[in-house]
């Protein structure tokens, strides 16, 4: 059992007045609303790590399993109850402590804004102290853990956000309500959206529960990201193993072709697919290339400011498409067959490339693209109930899928055969295979998850 989690983006309508977007004072209003609520997150920030003997304490309860008095920690809702019993003016406690008045600090604030507050402050704070003490129990001169910032995404937890996604066709929805700061007083203000049936669909999909939405701020627009989450039950690697029916998707990651797919039951190859990065490649050294003439024209850059902005913006796009487009190929063989096992490469660090500037910086982009792929298609594949599973991948690019043999690889330049490291094709000297380089490693990789060869590693050189 386990627990699949994605994420519903909602995006507010943040376009021209006379098309139907939100004025500039609204605009204003979120940023003003999330500055106040980091200001009373750091309050209670400061205020947990003033007192964090608190946080260590343990309570002590009677145990109905065991029958008899046990100890355990406190409890976020007792942190949060202390908490406000000291720093809230309320009718049981009228006098909160001089230092901490949260009341007199920020009025009228909201409850369910400042006990949100309180909870990511109770969080970061354990996090902050589990972590210090681990270092100091190290004995490291360096590394001390820096203390924890108090900035975050604002939770709108029911009683500050209002939408009815319950109307269909032409009556969907346009606005969504929210208690918002601006500046001098809490109100309720509607925000115009980008509401369609696809995200309707999407959200109200019966399997997977919703959870209480996040607002997030950039500079030139706001979404509402809510956070769903499904159970899921899968047999564990070792069981799958034991199947002799069980299938296997293996993937190999490369550049040309972001993934080489095949598919594997009883010992034999039953689908195999090529997933094209249909020129990204090009296309992101062409602007990364344009991105290190402009360094090189304008000489040192400046401490603090990040150069060439847009082109920076359009590769991680180029780079996100991308990811999620493989991810879903991916996802779409998975389920094809239920109970498969996803196969991939465990690749955790990859040699830096020689060359130009744009190449190094244009491999170090294709390095982390894989890295983007592997984790969206773990996540998608999940929420299908298909576990992932990461091999070696040592001698899956140089060693024969068919008998095993190191073998070579090879390319054509005109009509010449020429035997090189980069080689599009590969050969075995034995069997006389010849198959693509990627989709053979990408059947290795099936060996490898069953341990059908067991290659010996080159000895290194001594020196």
């Amino acid at each position: 059992m386990g627990q699949a989690t994605r994420t519903t983006k909602l995006a507010l309508h943040f376009g021209k007045r006379e098309e139907g977007g939100v004025n500039t004072g609204k605009r204003a209003y979120l940023e003003a609303t999330a500055d106040v609520l980091n200001q009373a997150r750091a309050f209670y920030l400061d205020f947990f790590l003033a007192h964090a003997q608190k946080l260590a304490e343990r309570v002590s309860y009677y145990s109905e399993k065991y029958l008899e008095m046990r100890t355990r920690a406190i409890s976020s809702n007792e942190l949060l109850t202390w908490a406000e019993a000291h720093t809230v003016e309320t009718r049981e406690h009228p006098h909160p402590w001089e230092e901490w008045n949260f009341s007199k600090r920020f009025p009228q604030m909201p409850f369910v804004y400042r006990r949100a507050a309180i909870k990511d402050a109770i969080g970061k704070a354990h996090s902050y102290l589990s972590n210090l003490s681990r270092w100091e129990k190290s004995g490291k001169n360096h590394g001390r853990p820096g203390r924890p910032s108090a900035g975050n995404h604002p939770t709108l937890y029911e009683g500050t956000v209002e939408i009815d996604l319950e109307s269909h066709g032409k009556e969907r929805a346009r606005f969504v309500r929210l208690k918002i700061y601006t500046g001098t007083t809490w109100i309720w203000a509607n925000y115009p959206i980008k509401n369609n049936r696809y995200f309707q669909q999407r959200l109200n999909d019966p399997v997977w529960e919703k959870q209480s939405p996040k607002l997030i701020l950039r500079k030139t627009s706001a979404e509402l990201h809510f956070s769903q989450t499904r159970e899921i039950s899968a047999k564990k690697i070792v069981e799958s193993k034991q199947d002799p029916d069980l299938v296997t998707v293996a993937v190999d990651l490369n550049v040309k072709f972001l993934a080489v797919i095949t598919v594997r039951q009883r010992d034999r190859i039953i689908e195999s697919r090529f997933v094209s990065d249909k020129g990204l490649d090009q296309q992101r050294y062409r602007h990364l290339k344009r991105i290190a003439k402009k360094q090189w024209l304008t000489g040192k850059p400046v401490k603090g400011e990040q150069s060439n902005q847009q082109l920076w913006r359009h590769i991680r796009r180029m780079n996100e498409s991308a990811a999620h487009r493989v991810a879903r190929a991916i996802t779409t063989v998975c389920a094809k067959y239920p109970g498969c096992v996803l196969v991939f490469e465990r690749l955790r660090k990859i040699r830096r490339s020689e060359g130009s500037k744009s190449r190094r910086m244009n491999r170090k982009q294709a390095n982390q693209l894989r890295g983007k792929i592997n984790q969206y298609a773990k996540e998608k594949a999940y929420a299908l109930s298909t576990v992932t599973a990461e091999v070696n991948p040592h001698g899956t690019s140089q060693y024969c899928s068919r008998c095993g043999t190191r073998g070579e690889r090879f390319s054509y330049l005109g009509d010449k055969r020429v035997t090189v490291k980069w080689g599009k094709l590969f050969t075995c000297p034995v069997c006389h295979y010849e198959a693509q380089a990627d989709h053979n490693a990408s059947i290795n990789l099936h060996h490898s998850f069953y341990q059908e060869y067991h290659w010996q590693p080159r000895l290194k050189r001594s020196g």
